[in-house]
């Protein structure tokens, strides 16, 4: 038996499409599941953790939504060992993208996930809380911040103008960082701890991170002028960006930062600093291409 769990409303409307193809999907191929949905956070979690309770012979949970509802069935799946697929169906993808799935080949995705045993993947442990691709603070997460206080546009044009009304205020902070073997206390613009590869929407900011090698890729982008910004931003989508003198990027098991700024981790709002991340190898079962 498995969960389809479904957030109807990510993506704008998407996921009720997507979950309709999902469940066709499953029925045609004679799979065994029960839907699993609400119209809130906590009614779906609720909703979950007894179906979990009623099926402990679970096949697994296949989510169909976004960074939401990944941050959501991480939480409840990793510490029961449970399986998770993820379907995209919301604005950036980036779970999916980091595992290397297409985001356009839904039927071969399935048909992998039904027919094959999961693999295991590294995932991110933040004060208590998982997360599977990245977790970042600085000028992302004043975007963050303020994309959500914004009814308009719709869909991934709202990051983009939450960068243009941030931009040209934007202050670089001061860190205090704790890796494996060092200490850095530096200005930055942006710090990205990350498991995974991307984030907002396919931005490659840590284009050689490993989902398997047990550690995060750290990258600290120092404090450029607003311009350079502009001019270096573009390249963060093919992953280029990290040959600019401004980056750095560390590897690292454990991290802690301290500052005055806000954290997000797959999207999903962390709250202040301090924090503390670990990269847990071999925590979350899921499929991989």
């Amino acid at each position: 038996m498995w969960a389809l769990v479904v957030n109807p409303i990510s993506g704008s409307g998407k996921g009720a499409v997507v979950a309709s193809h999902v469940e066709k999907f499953l029925l045609s191929h004679q799979i065994e599941f029960e839907i699993v949905t609400g119209d809130s956070a906590e009614t779906l979690i609720s909703k979950l953790k007894d179906f979990l309770a009623r099926s402990p012979e679970c096949s697994g949970v296949i989510a169909v939504g976004g960074d939401g509802v990944l941050h959501l069935a991480l939480q409840i799946l990793i510490p029961q060992q449970i399986p998770l697929a993820m379907i995209p169906a919301g604005t950036g993808n980036d779970f999916v993208r980091t595992l290397g799935w297409p985001l356009d080949n839904l039927d071969g995705y399935l048909l992998h996930i039904v027919s094959n045993p999961p693999k295991t993947m590294d995932a991110g442990l933040v004060d208590a809380r998982w997360f599977g691709a990245i977790l970042s603070t600085g000028f992302d997460s004043v975007v963050n911040e303020k994309a959500n206080t914004m009814r308009w546009p719709k869909g991934p044009n709202k990051y983009n103008a939450a960068i243009a009304i941030e931009l040209p205020r934007f202050q670089p902070r001061h860190y205090e960082i704790d890796l494996d073997d060092r200490h850095i206390s530096t200005q930055a613009m942006l710090i990205a701890v990350a498991n995974g590869r991307s984030y907002g929407g396919g931005m490659l900011v840590c284009p050689q991170a490993d989902i398997h090698d047990g550690l995060f890729d750290v990258m600290i982008l120092h404090p450029v002028s607003k311009i350079e910004f502009l001019k270096v931003f573009p390249r963060v989508f093919k992953g280029t960006h990290i040959t600019h003198p401004a980056v750095e990027i560390i590897r690292s098991k454990r991290v802690t930062i301290r500052a005055t700024a806000v954290a997000y981790a797959d999207g999903e709002r962390l709250g202040e600093t301090p924090l503390t991340a670990e990269c847990v190898n071999g925590a979350l079962q899921t499929w991989i291409p």
